[in-house]
C-alpha cells in the first residue's frame, strides 16, 4: 500500500487517472493531511448544471478542504482549455495546488504549455456548430483544415476537428502553426509532483457501473430533466457522459435500463480513451495503483 508520506507537501500535486478511479478521494485525503487547494481539471465538472451526473465533489466534501473551478461555468457560456489555464494561473498565489482530473488536454497544457490563440468569435463558433450538424459536416471540416493541423489531431474527434477548423477560420492560421509558438508551461516539472492512477480494467468497469447506479439514486435523472428545455447536443455542457442517454429516456426513445447500459458503455469507452492519452502524452508521470486506500495521518 502506498503512503501519503510518498507525496511531497512542498510542491504542487497533479493527480490524473481514468474516470471512477478514485482521483477525488485521493486529492481530498492529501489536502486534509498536508494542506492545499483542490483544483478541478475535468472539463465536464466545470458546468454549473451538473453535479451528480459528473461526480463532482459533494457540498460536504467541499467543506472539508478548499476547492476551486468546480461548477462555476453557466450553460450559456463557452469554455476552453485556455480559459481554464488562465484561471489556474490566478490561483497560483494561493499556495500549494492539488490539481485533479481526467481531462488530459488540461493537464498537458498545464505541464507543457499552451499556444496563446486569439478567442474565436461567437459567430464563427455558431457557423462551426451548424456545419458539424450538416450532412457530412465532419468530413467537410476535415477537408478544410491545413495539412499540418490535420496530421496532428484526432480526426475522429468532432470537438477537436471543430476547434481546429474554427481557429483557421478565425485567424487564417492553422492550429499547429499557433502551437509552434507555445510559451513555457505554467507548472513545470520542478515545481510539481505528477501522479497517474492506473486501474485494472475489470475493476474499473465494476466501479463505473456501480457509480452510475449511485448517480441515478442521487438525482442524475432530475438534473437532466431540469436541462431538457435548454437541451442542445452541440453545446459543450451537453457532452456530459450519460446526459444524451438520459435525454433519450426522458424523450421516450429508450427505457431507463437501456439508457443506463448505454451510459455505462460510453463511460467505459471514455475511460479507455483517457488511458490511451495518459500512456501517449504523460509517460514521465509517476504511476499510482488505483484501488489502494492511501494511509492518511489521523
Amino acid at each position: 500500500m502506498l503512503e501519503l508520506s510518498q507525496i511531497d507537501p512542498d510542491r504542487h500535486l497533479l493527480i490524473a487517472g481514468p474516470t471512477a478511479s478514485g482521483k477525488s478521494a485521493l486529492a481530498l485525503a492529501v489536502a486534509r493531511a498536508q494542506g492545499g487547494t483542490i483544483v478541478n481539471a475535468d472539463a465536464l465538472q466545470v458546468w454549473s448544471c451538473w453535479r451528480v451526473l459528473t461526480a463532482r465533489p459533494s457540498a460536504a466534501e467541499e467543506a472539508l478542504a478548499p476547492h476551486a473551478l468546480y461548477g462555476h461555468v453557466a450553460p450559456d457560456q463557452g469554455y476552453s482549455v485556455g480559459a481554464w489555464l488562465r484561471e489556474v494561473a490566478g490561483l497560483m498565489g494561493r499556495g500549494r495546488l492539488i490539481v485533479v482530473g481526467g481531462t488530459g488536454l488540461y493537464l498537458t497544457a498545464l505541464t507543457r504549455g499552451l499556444a496563446e490563440i486569439p478567442p474565436v468569435l461567437d459567430e464563427i463558433r455558431a457557423e462551426g456548430d451548424a456545419l458539424l450538424r450538416s450532412d457530412r459536416g465532419l468530413a467537410r471540416m476535415i477537408a478544410g483544415l491545413d495539412a499540418a493541423t490535420a496530421a496532428g489531431i484526432d480526426l475522429r474527434n468532432p470537438a477537436r476537428v471543430q476547434r481546429a477548423w474554427e481557429v483557421l477560420r478565425a485567424t487564417g492560421r492553422g492550429l499547429r502553426d499557433w502551437q509552434a509558438e507555445m510559451p513555457p508551461p505554467l507548472m513545470p516539472e520542478a515545481h510539481s509532483q505528477r501522479l497517474v492512477l492506473q486501474a485494472d480494467p475489470a475493476w474499473l468497469a465494476r466501479r463505473i457501473a456501480r457509480r452510475f447506479e449511485t448517480m441515478l439514486q442521487g438525482g442524475a435523472l432530475e438534473e437532466v430533466r431540469a436541462m431538457l428545455p435548454l437541451w442542445d447536443p452541440a453545446r459543450q455542457w451537453a457532452r456530459a457522459i450519460g446526459a444524451p442517454e438520459l435525454v433519450a429516456h426522458l424523450d421516450g426513445r429508450m427505457d431507463l435500463a437501456a439508457a443506463c447500459e448505454a451510459a455505462t458503455i460510453s463511460t467505459r469507452q471514455y475511460a479507455k480513451a483517457q488511458r490511451i492519452w495518459f500512456r501517449g502524452r504523460m509517460r514521465d508521470w509517476e504511476t499510482w495503483p488505483a484501488g489502494d486506500s492511501p494511509h492518511a495521518p489521523a
